[in-house]
């Protein structure tokens, strides 16, 4: 029993599948964990009854059910709609909110077997990265609790880190994904933008920024997490075709490929000191897996790629919240972040959304030429290793000042802007023990290509699986 919540997703699942360990077993024993673990991370949230859980998966026992993930445990991100359970998008306003029905990806999870106890953590309506609201309180990390676990999926990433579930979904717009996988030592995938459809609703043909997708210990988890919640559906326009599952194609050499690093952009990118040789030695797995690593800076302006970036941002994040933003009483609970996005979004001009969209397509063009002679390229999922959890944001940046809430993060602009797929690796810790990250992405549509290159090195490196004094 207190080996259960140690194994990966799909070693559970097998043995589940062969009756080697009963539904209600993995239940009691995730349950257990989480009583003794969450409430100094308050990673999880809305956590519903034990007996109601066990009832659920003592049904998953008495079915015959092949489905992938019958009778794991799983919480969903506070930003995803669940029906029956709390959905509190971190925010005051939605502090009661009970959803009558599930969202796209909620559904397909259920859909698979997979058992839904509660939701993961996040900041108030997924703004930041850092995982703290009025509402749950704060998410700590596991590898030191008086450090930020990241954000706005940073309940999913601690959640994994702590063996609490073995498998999270997350979303990433700014990083949200990528950002809590490297601060909690766990991979965050970020598909090619339509890999995985959201629920339709509002101005899906717009606004392409924001994407959902796996967390995980390990690749194959996170692919087997993949081909659940991937897929087109017909009425999201932007749905890429359906492919053969990726976990069946995952194992590939990789020696020969192509990456190029960019590092913080010939100085471009502020970094705390020790994050670029954490990066440069995870890469250096990569050399010992035959791959050619080299350093490359991409020719166009980074700062056009912030401009285009914080507009669009703010375009879309008015657009979303200007129902409450209207509202007087709703709008004195919005966060200062929140308010200043929205102002910022509507203080827009269509000359100015053009302009942002124009440097976006050319950003696009530019990468398109680089991966012409790469197979991927990497950089620093963050700037800064795990910061303190009472701090909204770090200020100041290797002693550059930060101008906005988010320009801490701004390495992740990059991919977030051309919606390519990016995934975040674990690249071991700093001299204070605490975790960083690298991301590795490429060409739009070669998620297959990316998660090979991540297999491999996880195969090499079991980084998920290790401490800092090991």
């Amino acid at each position: 029993m207190q080996d259960i919540p140690d194994l990966d997703a799909i070693d559970l699942a097998a043995a589940i599948a062969r009756r080697e360990v009963s539904c209600v077993d993995v239940m009691a024993a995730v349950l257990d964990r989480i009583a003794e673990v969450n409430p100094a991370l308050t990673a999880i949230v809305s956590l519903r009854d034990r007996d109601v859980l066990i009832a659920e998966a003592r049904d998953a026992d008495d079915t015959s059910s092949d489905l992938p993930l019958r009778g794991v445990p799983i919480a969903i991100k506070d930003l995803v709609e669940t029906a029956g359970i709390r959905t509190t998008h971190g925010s005051p306003i939605f502090s009661d909110h009970v959803p009558a029905i599930d969202d796209l990806l909620a559904a397909r999870l259920r859909g698979a077997g997979a058992i839904v106890l509660g939701k993961t953590n996040t900041p108030e309506f997924g703004i930041g990265s850092q995982s703290y609201n009025p509402v749950h309180g704060t998410t700590r990390n596991p590898y030191d609790v008086t450090k930020t676990a990241g954000g706005s999926s940073g309940g999913a990433a601690a959640a994994l880190a702590a063996r609490l579930v073995p498998l999270a979904d997350g979303s990433d717009m700014m990083g949200s994904l990528r950002n809590p996988a490297a601060f909690c030592n766990v991979f965050g995938f970020r598909p090619s933008f339509g890999r995985v459809p959201p629920t339709p609703e509002g101005d899906t043909f717009l606004h392409q920024l924001a994407t959902d997708g796996p967390m995980a210990r390990s690749v194959r988890d996170l692919v087997r997490l993949l081909d659940v919640i991937a897929g087109p559906d017909g009425r999201f326009p932007h749905s890429l075709p359906a492919e053969a599952p990726f976990a069946d194609r995952l194992d590939a050499p990789v020696a020969g490929q192509r990456i190029g690093w960019i590092g913080d952009w010939n100085g471009y990118f502020p970094m705390e000191p020790g994050i670029l040789p954490l990066c440069e030695r995870a890469l250096t797995t990569f050399a010992d897996l035959g791959c050619r690593v080299e350093p490359v800076i991409p020719p166009f302006d980074p700062a056009a790629l912030w401009r285009s970036w914080t507009v669009l941002r703010s375009w879309a994040i008015a657009s979303g919240l200007r129902v409450h933003f209207d509202d007087p009483y709703r709008r004195d609970l919005l966060k200062p972040e929140a308010l200043w996005e929205i102002e910022a979004g509507l203080s827009l001009s269509a000359v100015d959304i053009h302009e942002a969209s124009v440097i976006r397509s050319e950003w696009f063009a530019s990468l398109a030429r680089l991966f012409e002679r790469f197979d991927a390229l990497a950089l620093p999922s963050t700037q800064v290793f795990p910061f303190d959890a009472d701090m909204h944001w770090p200020t100041s940046v290797a002693g550059r000042v930060m101008d906005t809430y988010h320009r801490w993060m701004e390495v992740v602009v990059p991919v977030s802007l051309a919606g390519l797929p990016a995934l975040a690796l674990p690249a071991g810790f700093g001299d204070a023990g605490l975790p960083a990250g690298v991301q590795l992405f490429g060409r739009r549509g070669n998620d297959l290509g990316i998660l090979r290159l991540g297999h491999a090195y996880d195969a090499a490196t079991r980084w998920p699986h290790r401490r800092p004094d090991k």
